[in-house]
């Protein structure tokens, strides 16, 4: 039997994601009301700019007072859409002091506080869901915390930031130069007048900090994840990619050792084998490919940003936490029991694709090869090119860890026959 009393909802933010979850919450209310047990009903809408005039969104919800919106004592969810640290991060603590449940997609947030906030909601008794902080449409989160809970977890690479991935993939099929490629995404609306937040990889590291917590039952900040921009790959390294049966992908990498002591966080742009599902990844798609002991190789795929995708994970996890509402129970929580350490960068064991500029003379190859067994990393690939005494020497190492291989590449450019590295890149996905 359906409950007539409606749940009230408090939206905080209207732009392109709250407007849409606001729609979609009026157009297909009679739907929602019959998932849920009990009708919806939008009780107030937080904005910066009220005058703004909002289709479907009547007047007297739109406040500009989004503290007295949470505080009123008779809202049910709190959905968060407004981004950043602050005032958000007061915003859904004051939510749950005053009974209120939250949806949010606040991926900075989370990846900076996540602990924080879950124990406030453990404290009040409410839910915090965040299906939408990190791949937009894709089921990701609720599979990592749910399906998979009885499972292990060894490893979660993806590709999860769209605009980066437009980039690349633009670089990789049509040989244009990154700045190039930046001003098509810019101009079709897939970058931001700043990128700076994607194409410096911010955005993926905080998706990456929420991912291997969940996966790893452990408290992972972002301050934990390493970062690596991709604003120096080259449409020369997309050539040596190919040459290799490769491509570029900025990837978020995070895996348990294999001794199950420790685990890794990090975002990068890497190589990765043409015959890996991520590398067919196109436009500005995101995808997750996920490995565990029992289940195996899993891979999730879809649109990870817009304002329909997002919302639609906003409004799978406002059906969920208002069914628990109903039932006066709450979701699973913040799961860090493992409190496995996180190691720093420079015990990640990988592959290297390094480019070397160097003088086209006799004994260039033995005086590097020498460098590289010094410093204990196992050469797999050598190949030279030269011409009027300059060349260039592509290196492609064996699994080394990264502390090895740059203690290599600051000896390599101590030799007199190195003129400079022009590129190093990981290999993943092998």
């Amino acid at each position: 039997m359906m409950r007539t009393r409606p749940l009230k909802v408090a939206l905080l933010g209207c732009g392109v994601v709250g407007s849409e979850v606001a729609r979609i919450m009026t157009t297909h209310a009679d739907d929602l009301a019959a998932r849920i047990g009990a009708p919806v009903e939008l009780a107030g809408v937080a904005v910066r700019r009220p005058s703004k005039v909002r289709e479907g969104i009547a007047q007297e919800l739109v406040t500009t007072d989004a503290t007295a919106l949470v505080k009123r004592g008779d809202i049910d969810v709190v959905v968060e859409v407004i981004g950043g640290i602050e005032p958000a991060r007061g915003l859904i603590t004051t939510a749950f002091e005053h009974g209120a449940s939250v949806v949010s997609a606040n991926k900075a947030l989370l990846a900076q506080d996540g602990a924080a906030l879950h124990a406030a909601a453990e404290a009040h008794g409410k839910d915090l869901y965040y299906e939408a902080a990190v791949a937009g449409a894709i089921p990701l989160i609720r599979p990592l915390r749910e399906s998979l809970a009885g499972d292990k977890i060894n490893r979660v690479m993806g590709i999860v930031n769209g605009t980066t991935n437009f980039i690349l993939d633009k670089m990789d099929t049509t040989g244009a130069g990154y700045q190039e490629a930046l001003d098509e995404a810019t101009a079709l609306g897939y970058a931001e007048a700043d990128p700076t937040a994607d194409v410096e990889a911010f955005d993926a590291a905080a998706k990456a900090a929420i991912l291997a917590g969940i996966a790893f039952h452990t408290r992972v900040r972002l301050d934990d994840v390493y970062r690596e921009g991709m604003t120096e790959v080259t449409a020369a390294d997309f050539r040596s990619a190919k040459e290799m049966g490769c491509t570029i992908k900025l990837l978020a990498i995070c895996e348990r050792s294999k001794d199950g002591a420790s685990v890794t966080a990090r975002v990068h742009p890497a190589m990765i084998p043409l015959s890996h599902p991520l590398a067919s990844v196109r436009g500005a798609y995101n995808a997750v490919f996920v490995e565990s002991d029992a289940a195996g190789q899993l891979m999730f795929y879809g649109p990870g940003a817009g304002g329909s995708p997002t919302a639609s994970a906003v409004l799978g996890d406002l059906v969920a936490v208002c069914r628990n509402r109903l039932n006066g129970a709450t979701g699973p929580g913040e799961s860090a029991y493992a409190a496995l350490p996180v190691s720093p960068m420079g015990e990640v064991v990988t592959r290297y694709h390094i480019s070397l500029d160097v003088a086209d003379k006799p004994g260039v190859l033995a005086q590097v090869a020498t460098v590289f067994a010094e410093h204990g990393v196992s050469i797999d690939t050598v190949r030279q090119q030269g011409k009027d005494g300059e060349a260039s020497l592509v290196v492609v190492t064996h699994r080394a860890s990264d502390a090895s291989l740059t203690g290599t590449v600051e000896a390599l450019r101590k030799l007199d026959t190195v003129r400079g590295v022009a590129s190093i890149m990981r290999v993943e996905g092998e």
